[in-house]
């Protein structure tokens, strides 16, 4: 057994695993956090995608060891307060999902993509995806909701950013 310190949506954890659990094995089955599925075991699929250190990894393919000292975030700890991001909200909105089993893992892949390119083109959005697999929503309206969100997302920041202008004018 492996000593690991690990953060997972905020919230510290302290565990002893085996050395070979794999990180998607270890929020499921050790923390419960079940909002992470388990699809391929391979890392084809994408949909076990999550944030270990503000990078996007597929938990199939990360041990739970590799986390130590880390911090995780899963599409549970995305929401704050019942409140949605914009890229779920998106994703309601445009109805880009079906089954759901892949929307994890395609938000969690998006949110990836919006960090380091806030106003992706189409076709960016579709490259950047293309590690995801999804077998019920034919894409275009994932792509649709991912767009979106960056929209939104840079109106949240010009409306926040005109608010501050004006709040310094009035002080």
């Amino acid at each position: 057994m492996t000593h690991i310190s690990v953060t997972v949506d905020g919230t510290a954890y302290e565990d002893e695993v085996e050395p070979r659990l794999l990180l998607v094995h270890y929020l499921r089955d050790r923390l419960g956090l079940t909002g992470t599925p388990i699809g391929c075991d391979t890392s084809n699929c994408g949909t076990c995608t999550v944030e270990l250190d503000g990078a996007s990894v597929k938990s199939c393919t990360v041990l739970a060891v590799q986390a130590d000292g880390g911090e995780v975030t899963t599409v549970q700890g995305l929401a704050h307060d019942g409140e949605w991001t914009p890229l779920q909200r998106a994703f309601h909105e445009r109805h880009a999902l079906q089954c759901g089993y892949c929307t994890p893992g395609m938000i969690m892949a998006a949110r990836d993509l919006l960090r380091e390119n806030p106003h992706p083109g189409a076709d960016e959005v579709r490259k950047a995806l293309e590690g995801n697999l999804c077998r019920c929503t034919g894409y275009q309206n994932i792509v649709r909701a991912v767009l979106a969100a960056a929209e939104d997302t840079s109106a949240s920041e010009r409306q926040s950013a005109q608010e501050q202008s004006a709040q310094e004018v009035t002080a």
